[in-house]
Parts: C-alpha cells; sequence; structure tokens
C-alpha cells in the first residue's frame, strides 16, 4: 500500500507529471518491501548494477527510492534535509566524463545549411533553436506559437517538474522562426507533424544524426543534448555569467550549472599558453 500511496500523493498532491510518476515507479521496482531493511537497500542497488545499468541510471534509480524513504519515515509535509536520520540509499561514484559538444565547425555547417523543402526547414530550424537558447529537446517540441515573443526575443518552455521559465533568443534565430510561423494560425504547435500533432523525439534524433552525416561529421554522443552542453559551454566562453546560465537552462542548483565550466578545456590550454613560465 505505501508504494501506491506514495505515487498517489506524488501524482495528485505534488502534482508532478506523468514522466516524473514513471520514473518514481521505476525506481521503487527494485524494492522488494515497502519497509525496506538496510540490508535490502543493498540488495536494491546490487540487483541494478547486476542488470548492468551504470552508475548514472542507478543514481537516478536511487534519487527516486531516497524520496520515497523520507516520506515513508516523515510524510510529505516535511522537506528533507540534514536531520532526518531515516535510512538512505549512498549514491554511487560516476565517472568525470567530458561532456560531448559540436565543435565550432560544425556549428557553423549546421548553421550555413540551406533545406531545400519543408521538412528540412523545419529540422533546420529545430537544430537552431536548441543551439541558440540551450533547451532541452522536449521543451522545444511542446513550443506552440504563443510562447514566441518576436518583439521580446524570448521564448516560454515548460521544464522540467512543469516549471515554466522564459529564455532569451537571438535576432538570427527570430527570422527563422518567423519563417514557422508565417502561415500557421492560432497556438498550434511551433515545430508538428502534417496532422498538428508533436513530433516525435527519435524521428527528430534520426533526422539530426542524418544531417550531421550529410554535412559530412559524425554526430557527437546524446546527440541532441549535445546542443544544449555547446550552448552552455559557449555561452561561459563568450563571457556570460554562470548564475545567469542558471536560470537559461532551468537547473535546480549552480552545481549543475558549474559542471560546463569544467568543459572550457581550449580556453585553459589557451590560457596556459599566455602564462607559462617557460614562455617568457
Amino acid at each position: 500500500m505505501s508504494f501506491s500511496q506514495f505515487i498517489k500523493e506524488k501524482q495528485y498532491l505534488a502534482n508532478v507529471s506523468p514522466a516524473t510518476v514513471e520514473w518514481y515507479r521505476q525506481g521503487l521496482h527494485y524494492l522488494r518491501s515497502d519497509s525496506p531493511s538496510k540490508t535490502d537497500l543493498q540488495d536494491a542497488v546490487m540487483r541494478m548494477r547486476e542488470k548492468g545499468r551504470k552508475a548514472t541510471g542507478c543514481n537516478s534509480a536511487i534519487r527516486a527510492i531516497n524520496s520515497y524513504l523520507h516520506w515513508h519515515a516523515k510524510g510529505s509535509e516535511v522537506k528533507c534535509g540534514t536531520g532526518c536520520q531515516h535510512l538512505r540509499v549512498a549514491y554511487l561514484k560516476e565517472p568525470e566524463l567530458v561532456l560531448p559538444t559540436f565543435t565550432l565547425q560544425q556549428v557553423a555547417l549546421l548553421t550555413k545549411y540551406k533545406p531545400k523543402n519543408e521538412a528540412q526547414r523545419r529540422l533546420h530550424a529545430i537544430v537552431l533553436t536548441l543551439l541558440d537558447t540551450g533547451c532541452r529537446i522536449d521543451e522545444c517540441l511542446t513550443l506552440r506559437t504563443c510562447d514566441v515573443a518576436t518583439e521580446d526575443l524570448l521564448l516560454t518552455v515548460m521544464g522540467k517538474g512543469r516549471k515554466q521559465r522564459r529564455i532569451p533568443f537571438s535576432f538570427q534565430l527570430r527570422k527563422i522562426l518567423m519563417r514557422s510561423m508565417v502561415d500557421m494560425e492560432g497556438d498550434g504547435l511551433l515545430f508538428h507533424t502534417r496532422d498538428g500533432k508533436k513530433l516525435g523525439r527519435r524521428n527528430v534524433l534520426r533526422d539530426v544524426k542524418q544531417l550531421c552525416r550529410t554535412l559530412g561529421f559524425v554526430p557527437p554522443a546524446r546527440t541532441l543534448h549535445s546542443c544544449r552542453h555547446t550552448f552552455a559551454v559557449n555561452y561561459l566562453r563568450r563571457g556570460g555569467s554562470v548564475f545567469h546560465l542558471k536560470k537559461v537552462l532551468g537547473h535546480q542548483t549552480l552545481e549543475m550549472t558549474q559542471l560546463y565550466c569544467s568543459l572550457v578545456t581550449s580556453d585553459l590550454s589557451e590560457i596556459h599558453q599566455k602564462v607559462s613560465l617557460l614562455a617568457a
């Protein structure tokens, strides 16, 4: 009963999205008891690892489990904090990998690409929106025409946890988006199928990868999210504030945003050539 009650409270009282509800279900799937012991929790993590889940995937499930453990011990009215003495699952150490990004040369190829038909123009507009705003792919695919403020150069996107935020875009992107909206009426989806429905993420991923290959380069890993990484790195590289970047990306904590600081390795190398004692 505890599992189902927890899910119901998250769904109807906390009003989390359907995707978040499913995330909780997937994480709690590893618990064999609704009142797990320390041994039960260790067993859950070991079964995750036995099934081949990476540390990042395990930690995602662990976050859901820890949320349940707090709810089971304290209820939903008290936030989990340092004073909580309930059982917790320790997070696994994740490898510090360099996040994949597009190179500036690859970005130039994408921006200078000349689409020849409606489907190509739509795909090109999606790629440029991702690169220019740093929004997530689902935020992009759920944009409606009423979310595009062409005068103020602002997009209103629905982020994780059903949290809206407004993010700026460039004059260059405005030209592209206005072409997409020229024949549209009402507040329909900005990027849609022929019958006005939401585009499938997998189909967009397939088409973007094919576009990269057509332009002569191998698409980076996590191709669609790499657009977001690329935006963030270049935002910082060109003097943008990490605090402003946090707001644009919709991150809950500054720690998440600061991960991008470590990606600007080419800048560190360039600076080192200027400050090296051996170069004096």
